[in-house]
């Protein structure tokens, strides 16, 4: 009872942070954000060992299924007290902010060792593109964590898939930090056992086995968001590109979007400010952002298998490889948000030259195939792969926009 009243009040005055932060965390960001970044990078790696691993080469580890076992049921008991059936959503970025069609467009300039997979040819790929905010509640918006995730289903991509329940899809699904919240999945097991028991930051504290760097790191990007159109998000996670290479990718925004938050400090805030923000912005305008990539170079600076470790930009900057498209669009209406619950994003479904890399990603194929599945059959709906032709009426509507 002790632990839940502290972990209560931590909480309480993380959610009076977000509601100033908008009036300071711009400047601090600007002064403190990259030394901070690169004293915290300096202090995990003095801890970590180097596993003598080579470009783009992975480790597994014995430890990996019972891992994911855990994660799995206990994500799942989460999903059961959180939601009720025909209401279920996601266990992980769970709140939809909006989901809207784009074009992804691969750039003519990327240099030939870079030209592999979707990257191959210059083209266009038509996308459903997903903006979300954590898990595993849907809460206010000005009450979340300051966190935020942006996911692609690029479509009509040609080749075979390393999952067969699509054909035609390439996934790719990055987050508002460029470092993961676990560096593996087992630590990520241990997170899942404390977010049950509804103290998710014990996991950072826990002095048996703490993570204190790792929260501070998350922290730097942590913050008040303003309009999920206008934030820059990270895969965290590397995936191949083409044999014998390896990747980080990145969305980096060009456009200037709507950012006013009525009421703070401490006025009535909307509870959908983000989407509102998302409205707003694409009932006047289009909205693009870079694809950027970063590969590889350094083995243990640039690990496969921790994904707490920021690659150094000073290793292997990033490159632009395609530019996405959101053209100006109305995206709010029932239907379209019940549609949502029908799409499953996984980053195993891709073309083998993107294969993802890492034991978070080999975990992350079953987990969100069987929690996937298991949202579907709790709402009595089924999942589709969809073509980019989808046209809504409020037929589909039939369990309802996500209201929080």
């Amino acid at each position: 009872m002790v632990l839940e009243f502290i972990h209560r009040v931590l909480v309480r005055t993380l959610e009076v942070e977000r509601r100033l932060e908008p009036f300071f965390r711009p400047a601090l960001n600007h002064v403190l954000r990259e030394p901070s970044a690169a004293l915290l990078q300096c202090l995990i790696n003095w801890r970590r060992v180097d596993e003598g691993l080579g470009l783009a080469e992975e480790r597994i580890y014995p430890w990996e299924e019972a891992a994911l076992d855990d994660i799995i049921e206990l994500m799942a008991q989460q999903m059961r007290g959180h939601f009720q059936p025909g209401r279920f959503e996601r266990g992980g970025n769970t709140k939809t902010h909006g989901l809207v069609r784009g074009t992804v467009t691969v750039r003519d300039d990327l240099p030939a060792h870079m030209r592999r997979g979707i990257f191959a040819e210059q083209r266009a790929y038509p996308a459903w593109i997903r903006f979300s905010g954590p898990g595993p509640d849907v809460p206010r918006d000005i009450q979340d964590v300051g966190f935020g995730s942006m996911a692609m289903k690029l479509m009509d991509v040609p080749g075979p898939k390393l999952m067969d329940d699509e054909q035609f899809t390439q996934d790719m699904a990055c987050v508002c930090t460029p470092t993961f919240v676990t560096p593996n999945s087992r630590c990520n097991a241990r997170l899942q056992d404390w977010s049950l028991r509804d103290m998710p930051l014990y996991y950072f504290f826990d002095p048996s086995d703490s993570h204190v760097l790792d929260f501070l790191m998350q922290s730097l990007w942590n913050e008040t968001q303003y309009n999920p159109l206008g934030q820059r998000y990270f895969s965290c996670v590397p995936y191949l590109l083409g044999e014998g290479q390896a990747m980080m990718y990145s969305f980096a925004p060009r456009t200037t979007v709507e950012r006013r938050i009525p009421g703070v400090p401490f006025g009535k805030v909307p509870d959908n400010y983000l989407r509102d923000n998302m409205v707003k912005t694409l009932a006047h305008k289009s909205v693009d952002f870079d694809l950027l990539i970063q590969l590889q170079t350094d083995p243990h600076r640039m690990p496969i298998e921790n994904a707490a470790v920021r690659w150094p930009e000073k290793l292997s900057p990033w490159i632009p490889a395609a530019r996405i498209h959101i053209p100006r669009q109305v995206f709010d209406s029932p239907a379209q948000f019940a549609f949502t619950r029908q799409l499953t994003i996984n980053p195993w479904h891709c073309l083998a030259e993107h294969r993802p890399l890492g034991n978070q990603s080999r975990a992350r194929r079953r987990m969100y195939y069987e929690l996937s599945r298991f949202r579907q059959r709790m709402n009595d709906t089924y999942h589709v792969e969809p073509t980019g032709d989808e046209v809504f009426d409020e037929s589909m509507a039939a369990g309802g926009e996500q209201r929080d």
